[in-house]
């Protein structure tokens, strides 16, 4: 179903952010859906962070709208705001936990500046969310000075879910994570689709992008260049790999392949053509069966989001 312009949570238009006389943004466009996970990439230091920090009111825009729940947000009073910025979370890269406040008291912050709740739900919350990102209670009266990295990024993910909030920002949220920590944050990326949330993620993890997100925005020279959900990137390219396994393969055979596709390779067992689409796998398989091979294995190839990334922003990252 084609997404409206009334779905949209966030509405970017035309957003201009330079530091000097560098320009960092350069009238850049994006949209991003109620519900979905977002992800967007570019090379370090193309805008990524730049981008949610500008979102978010951390930086100055040279020019450009910014909407959020279809509100213009340079068009409100501060109080206005605040009801917005009550209604996401946030996780910055480096965690950005308070220093002088412990894992308890950093949790509990945007609840505390946000709702009058009791001491005892606080306290229920705050054990509640450190679960949720597979931390135990007794690290409540820690420091953030006395935390391991992934540990900081895991408090600092429970905070910007303190809120139970309809938008996620999620800056790098796995780096500095150990497998076990990563896939805790996809399962948590997860979850949040399921419950309607829209997630926000700039990530430099293409695998974890192609594993959580719904769509991918890239970011070349300042300006977001191709929108799509993977699928219809990999459709666009026309072509897919394949990889066969089989026994009592002639030559004959593999000759026959040229039919369905190209660059027929074969190395014993192994055999790898390029053919037009998923659509000719069955009757390649048909073939291979009917000319007396033992097939034990016939599996697409997609183009890996890491290719894609290359072919759209280039081996510079877009910089």
């Amino acid at each position: 179903m084609a997404k409206r312009a009334e779905d949209a949570v966030i509405r970017v238009r035309g957003l201009s952010v330079g530091f000097g006389e560098k320009l960092v943004l350069d009238h850049l466009d994006l949209d991003v859906y109620r519900g979905e996970v977002l992800g967007f990439v570019g090379g370090s230091g193309s805008g990524k962070s730049v981008l949610m920090r500008t979102i978010i009111g951390l930086l100055p825009k040279r020019s450009g709208q910014i909407e959020v729940f279809g509100t213009d947000v340079d068009s409100i009073t501060q109080a206005e705001m605040q009801k917005i910025e009550q209604r996401w979370g946030i996780l910055f890269q480096h965690g950005a936990l308070f220093s002088s406040l412990t894992v308890r008291q950093n949790i509990q912050f945007p609840i505390r500046e946000f709702l009058g709740v009791s001491e005892r739900l606080l306290d229920e919350i705050t054990v509640a969310k450190l679960e949720m990102v597979g931390l135990a209670p007794d690290v409540q009266q820690k420091f953030p000075a006395e935390l391991s990295g992934g540990m900081t990024k895991r408090v600092a993910l429970a905070r910007a879910l303190a809120l139970d909030p309809e938008v996620v920002f999620l800056d790098e949220p796995t780096s500095g994570l150990d497998p076990v920590g990563r896939r805790l944050v996809r399962d948590i990326i997860h979850e949040l689709r399921s419950k309607g949330t829209t997630v926000f993620l700039n990530s430099h993890f293409l695998s974890e992008v192609e594993i959580t997100c719904d769509r991918v925005a890239f970011i070349k020279h300042g300006e977001v260049v191709r929108v799509s959900d993977l699928k219809t990137l990999v459709a666009e390219r026309g072509e897919t790999g394949v990889a066969i396994r089989a026994g009592g393969l002639t030559a004959e055979t593999l000759d026959g392949l040229s039919q369905w596709g190209r660059n027929v390779r074969a190395d014993g067992e192994h055999v790898t053509l390029t053919v037009s689409s998923d659509a000719a796998l069955p009757s390649l398989t048909r073939y291979l069966v009917e000319r007396g091979a033992e097939v034990y294995a016939v599996t697409p190839q997609h183009l890996s989001l890491e290719e894609l990334f290359i072919q759209i922003v280039g081996t510079d990252g877009g910089l």
